[in-house]
């Protein structure tokens, strides 16, 4: 299993992972496949120009089955905060340690920016899995957002979550 950084020729194969992601596990993302805007290769593209600031991890077997986005602040005065947001690992690669490896290497990169001190991420009640995996990694969680989430008529809470570098 190979984790990097995606590159812009990948932006094709991870708009393809987007989608799948959208369909295979709707409560781990506030996007649908209906107004995602990740979803276009050129917005990936250019997305991805915003290096180091702005960077999509990717786990690969022979082929793209894993990602992870990292985003720092725009805003001045919150350029020590960085997001994570996106996580997705194909059903075929799952209960493999992929998704831990893609939360690695993006707080290792976290850590690598000058200034961070923090990351942060959302997690819904829907998606108890990836709430533990956070756990492990370090995170805990800092506040609920009730009804965060609409889904086929249920209400999801939206816990935010932080890791102190």
């Amino acid at each position: 299993m190979e984790i990097r950084k995606l590159e812009v020729r990948d932006a094709e194969a991870f708009v393809e992972v987007r989608r799948a992601a959208l369909l295979d596990t709707p409560l781990a993302f506030t996007a649908s496949p209906a107004d995602d805007v990740a979803s276009s290769s050129e917005t990936i593209r250019e997305q991805l120009h915003r290096q180091p600031d702005y960077v999509i991890f990717g786990a690969f077997d022979d082929r793209l089955v894993g990602v992870l986005g990292l985003m720092r602040e725009r805003q001045i005065k919150a350029r020590h905060k960085v997001r994570l947001s996106g996580m997705y690992v194909a059903p075929t690669h799952r209960q493999r340690g992929v998704a831990g490896l893609l939360v690695r290497a993006a707080i290792a990169h976290a850590r690598e920016l000058d200034g961070v001190s923090c990351v942060h991420l959302s997690v819904s009640d829907g998606t108890l899995a990836a709430r533990r995996l956070y756990e492990k990694t370090g995170f805990e969680v800092w506040g609920s957002e009730p009804d965060a989430l609409r889904y086929n008529g249920k209400s999801y809470v939206e816990h935010h979550m932080i890791l102190q570098l």
